[in-house]
């Protein structure tokens, strides 16, 4: 099973995050399938590829709570269902 999770990065007291995918037996430093994203809590920033993250949700990724809500924060999920709708009708 594939996860959509935080990895650690920077240095001491001044973290840093990639939000990749990784298969779930990995450890949170372990090699990730893909960076799809990057959070800085400090300075309250994010970088996402979103296409990245709609492809990896889904072929059934389950993003981890705190990048659900970083995620959610980023609104998308409303690009998720739009995209999920057109699919449908199209």
């Amino acid at each position: 099973m594939v996860k959509l999770r935080l990895k650690r990065c920077g240095r001491k007291q001044r973290a840093v995050y990639r939000i990749v995918a990784i298969d779930v037996r990995s450890r949170r430093e372990g090699r990730d399938l893909q960076k799809v994203g990057f959070y800085d809590p400090i300075k309250n920033q994010t970088y996402l590829n979103v296409p990245a993250i709609l492809y990896f949700i889904e072929k059934g990724a389950q993003p981890t709570e705190t990048v659900y809500d970083i995620l959610k924060k980023a609104e998308v999920f409303k690009e998720f269902r739009v995209n999920h709708n057109q699919t449908k009708f199209n």
